[in-house]
């Protein structure tokens, strides 16, 4: 997998989604040997000149969840009523295509019963330019270093 010209790159994320199951089936991998086998693919990642950023969540049972559903929201300790497909963590990457961004997710490191969500991200540019708020990200992003 090669790099395109800026012009053609964009955003993708690649959400982990686990399960009880596939987390147990990791939870009981040596950490050693997960940390050699992420890393070994954070490092195609990074030697592609794809990688933007990269992160794991903590054990869902340490979070929260706010709910919105009612007038005043509700915070409740964490995980979520239903933890068939727990979001585990993330890559973004910078690619050519969405079929490039396929072509990564099918190389990840994965525990059985695991998934991949791929999903575009909107870079600002495709908001209206003379938007007040859009105006006032870009120029954060610019403060930044982000643009």
């Amino acid at each position: 997998m090669t790099r395109g010209s800026d012009a053609e790159m964009a955003k993708y994320m690649l959400i982990m989604r686990g399960t009880d199951e596939s987390v147990a089936k990791m939870m009981s991998t040596p950490f050693e040997e997960m940390l050699e086998t992420v890393g070994r693919f954070n490092d195609e990642l990074i030697q592609a000149g794809v990688l933007l950023a990269a992160e794991g969540l903590d054990d869902p049972s340490k979070g929260v969840v706010v709910d919105y559903s009612a007038e005043t929201p509700m915070v409740t300790d964490g995980p979520y009523g239903e933890t068939k497909e727990l979001f585990g963590g993330f890559y973004l990457i910078d690619v050519a295509s969405k079929e490039e961004a396929v072509e990564w997710a099918k190389r990840m490191p994965a525990f059985g019963g695991s998934k991949t969500e791929i999903r575009r991200v909107p870079g600002i540019e495709e908001f209206p330019q003379d938007n007040e708020w859009v105006v006032r990200e870009r120029a954060w992003r610019e403060r930044t270093g982000q643009l």
